[in-house]
């Protein structure tokens, strides 16, 4: 089933400049990028993306990271494209991330591993709708 799914490339990606190998490694697997942009996530925006996690001692850290620094934000589509990023992305910990992942290979540690891909169909179309307008998408 053709899917789409959102990507953020975290502020320890952005400063070691390895957004271009990212999406290179996703385009690399056969999905297509329809849409892309950097910005600088402000507290109210992280805060709404990562709401799943609010309760968890890890939320503050977490928001307060990902709004650190500019980051990008890239949608992809593709057959399977949620499972597909996941499968590319590689486990949350690089430390745990098999090698030829993103995270395995440009991970730094559990907080600064260089991308967020999302979890379902379902989130998917939740968090594309926080960082992208419908008229601010392509599909080919």
């Amino acid at each position: 089933m053709v899917e789409k799914s959102l990507i953020l490339i975290k502020p320890d990606a952005m400063e070691r400049g390895l957004s271009g190998e990212i999406i290179k490694r996703i385009e690399e697997e056969g999905l297509t990028l329809i849409g892309i942009k950097m910005l600088h996530m402000d507290m109210a925006l992280a805060e709404k993306h990562y709401a799943p996690h609010k309760d968890k001692p890890f939320f503050k850290s977490l928001t307060g990271y990902i709004s650190s620094a500019p980051i990008v934000a890239a949608v992809f589509e593709g057959e399977g494209a949620v499972d597909l990023i996941r499968k590319i992305m590689g486990t949350t910990d690089p430390a745990k991330a098999a090698e030829g992942t993103i995270r395995g290979d440009l991970g730094i540690d559990i907080e600064h591993n260089s991308i967020h891909g999302s979890d379902s169909a379902e989130t998917a179309k939740k968090e594309i709708e926080l960082f992208f307008q419908k008229d601010e998408l392509f599909s080919f």
